[in-house]
């Protein structure tokens, strides 16, 4: 999930920007500590922009810097348990396809891709439905369900786990056949009917 956040810091500004945009020096060392970092909180930080001083700069004897209190928003996106999201495949494996999900990459799992026996090509690095006959290759585009997600202080060590087992996520053909399919319990009265007017 993507949200706009608005923080409060105190930023320390080198002499060697004052020369700059006192705007444009703020926001750069701001981007700096922030972007593509994770927060607990927030999350992993995309962006940082309109950012406001609040008030005059304080400056410290012998620190050789000005120390201004600013107000700023910040681009966020933090992967919630449950959410369902629209991601491409960008790699397939024997154990399972990652998916990208706004700035980092998640896992589905072999287990977690269909109901059906899946077996993988090594080749065409693909894996097929052995009874559906359904097919899971990269450049994709599936719907998933986040199932864990465990936030690290790296993207490269964060790890999110998504399935697709549940009706209504997968591919959007898998999805469309699905709906078009009489369900299970209305088949089962069919042929309950249509056996009773065999016997008559």
């Amino acid at each position: 999930m993507y949200n706009i956040i608005t923080i409060n810091d105190r930023v320390r500004l080198p002499a060697q920007s004052f020369s700059m945009e006192l705007k444009t020096g703020l926001t750069q060392i701001l981007r700096e500590k922030y972007e593509r970092r994770i927060d607990k909180v927030a999350g992993i930080v995309l962006s940082v922009w309109n950012v406001e001083p609040q008030g005059d700069g304080m400056v410290i004897p012998a620190d050789g810097a000005a120390y201004y209190d600013v107000k700023f928003d910040v681009l966020a996106y933090k992967p919630q348990i449950n959410e369902v999201v629209e991601a491409a495949v960008s790699e397939i494996v024997d154990f399972g396809a990652f998916v990208g999900i706004g700035p980092v990459e998640g896992l589905i799992h072999l287990s977690q891709i269909t109901n059906d026996f899946l077996n993988y090509n090594k080749k065409t690095a693909s894996f097929v439905g052995k009874e559906s006959k359904k097919s899971l290759k990269k450049g994709e585009t599936v719907f998933a369900k986040i199932t864990t997600v465990s936030l690290k202080p790296t993207l490269a060590d964060t790890k999110i786990g998504l399935s697709m087992r549940p009706l209504g996520l997968g591919k959007e053909e898998w999805i469309a056949k699905a709906e078009k399919a009489p369900p299970a319990a209305k088949e089962a009265k069919k042929e309950k009917k249509e056996k009773k007017e065999e016997k008559e």
